[in-house]
């Protein structure tokens, strides 16, 4: 069965409803922020706290990124963006350029793409042999649990959007001036590979879910929905954390 399935949310929200609940997640999130910091309670740092997002192209990713980081103090996150691998970083092992932007105890690091990037766009436009994407999906689970072992909060998102709403983001993108830098040709051209990305993500979320780091697909067509998901998602995993210490 698909796990992407419909891009539908499961419930309706209104903007305002959404926009308000979304203010009481942030505060939550706020609140987490500051334990696992040291900052209240008792003032002891707690686990690292790592949110990676995969997605389509104009899913939604930075508007959620931009809600789950902007009432924080900029001192306590750390939001990391990654596009293809430099010239050196093509010399090392891929997970290697990811080490350096990992959060240490009491830190928040959040990923606009990851590793993830081996078994999709590197497998689907062939920047990766088939030798190299297909061994990935274990290493990037034993790289994940050692993290996790660690006691890395993981949580991990694909922020999945419909064709439909994904032209008319990209129609309105290209009508827009302060916006077209969004888009490029390469977005027209990954859409139209559409196929083949719906088959590399589906068995990357089958073969990379694992317990200590499950995959969150959120039905990104509302941006009001996705966004409050993701937020109410991290304050979820990092209080389920704090419950086991």
């Amino acid at each position: 069965m698909s796990r992407l399935g419909s891009a539908a949310p499961p419930v309706e929200l209104s903007k305002k409803k959404a926009v308000a609940k979304l203010e009481e997640a942030q505060q939550r999130l706020l609140r987490l922020r500051l334990i696992l910091g040291g900052q209240i309670g008792e003032k002891k740092i707690g686990p690292p706290l790592c949110v990676v997002f995969e997605g389509w192209d104009a899913s939604g990713k930075g508007g959620a990124i931009k809600r789950l980081a902007s009432p924080l103090d900029p001192r306590h996150v750390r939001v990391s963006q990654f596009a293809a691998p430099t010239y050196d970083e093509k010399r090392h092992h891929f997970l290697w350029r990811f080490w350096p932007k990992l959060p240490g105890w009491g830190g928040m690091a959040v990923f606009d793409r990851s590793w993830y990037g081996r078994v999709l766009v590197e497998r689907v436009e062939g920047f990766a042999t088939d030798e190299q994407w297909a061994r990935a999906y274990d290493e990037i689970v034993n790289f994940e649990r050692t993290l996790t072992d660690e006691g890395t909060i993981m949580v991990k998102f694909w922020m999945h959007v419909s064709p439909e709403e994904q032209l008319r983001r990209f129609e309105d993108r290209a009508g827009d001036p302060l916006r077209t830098w969004k888009l490029t040709d390469e977005d027209w051209r990954n859409r139209e590979k559409r196929p083949a990305y719906e088959q590399a993500i589906e068995e990357m979320l089958k073969r990379t879910d694992h317990k200590r780091a499950p995959w969150h697909v959120v039905p990104g067509d509302s941006k009001h929905y996705a966004r409050l998901a993701v937020v109410e998602t991290v304050c979820d995993a990092i209080e389920k954390r704090l419950e086991k210490n």
